[in-house]
């Protein structure tokens, strides 16, 4: 059986044609319609990605986002009826990986699925080069166990943030345009409302590097042109 695929979703209909989708493509389903079941899922279940509405009737899919975060780095698309920027800010800024608003194509879903665990199985992957360790200023990436060591602190990143720190890294010296970066990582043309997805999780990535002063500048922003790591 291919990948584990969780799906949090009131709208049963929805769901149930999701999961047919799914498991077209021979990927094992777990179907919730709350966010109580859908926490005891993601622990009992340990999905390998999950798509996850944000209106339920229960708790919210942000907060089930939060709590997901604390524990596990898995892919999460956020599925929404709501088409409001914030909405979409803020659930990349809690560590979404991708968003897609309803009512949506199925076959645009399942292609986001399957990049989605691309990236994110990459990392699982063994007998990996040497050339997937990172290691200067005080901060160790290792792609072949997506561990994120920053000044003696280990952090937890979603394939996304790892994907970016990773490519500003391997550039170190030069400065990496928000459309190089949107095009690499995401793996889609880049639009002018990338820029928002690209800075939203520059920020995140910041914050979680930040050390007591709550400051971080690994990470430069070059103005009107791109972020740079400084060798």
């Amino acid at each position: 059986m291919g990948s584990k695929v969780l799906i949090v979703d009131d709208e049963r209909e929805i769901a149930d044609v999701v999961e047919l989708y799914l498991k077209n493509e021979n990927y094992q389903v777990v179907k919730c319609y709350n966010g109580r079941d859908a926490l005891e899922a993601v622990e009992k279940e340990k999905p390998d990605l999950a798509l996850l509405d944000v209106m339920l009737p229960d708790i919210d899919g942000f907060t089930i986002l939060q709590k997901i975060r604390e524990k596990y780095t898995f892919p999460v698309i956020m599925l929404t009826a709501k088409t409001e920027y914030m909405d979409k800010i803020n659930g990349l800024t809690l560590g979404a990986d991708d968003y897609i608003a309803k009512p949506f194509n199925p076959l645009e879903l399942m292609a986001r699925v399957k990049a989605q665990l691309r990236r994110s199985t990459k990392y699982n992957e063994g007998n990996r080069p040497q050339e997937d360790i990172i290691d200067f200023g005080g901060l160790f990436l290792n792609r072949n166990t997506h561990e994120c060591i920053y000044n003696e602190r280990e952090l937890t990143l979603t394939p996304i943030e790892f994907d970016i720190l990773w490519i500003l890294c391997e550039n170190r010296g030069q400065v990496i345009s928000s459309e190089q970066l949107f095009e690499q990582v995401w793996k889609e043309k880049y639009y002018k409302n990338s820029n928002n997805t690209v800075m939203v999780h520059i920020r995140h990535l910041r914050e979680k590097m930040s050390g007591p002063t709550g400051k971080s500048d690994f990470i430069k922003t070059v103005w009107g042109v791109g972020y740079r790591v400084e060798k």
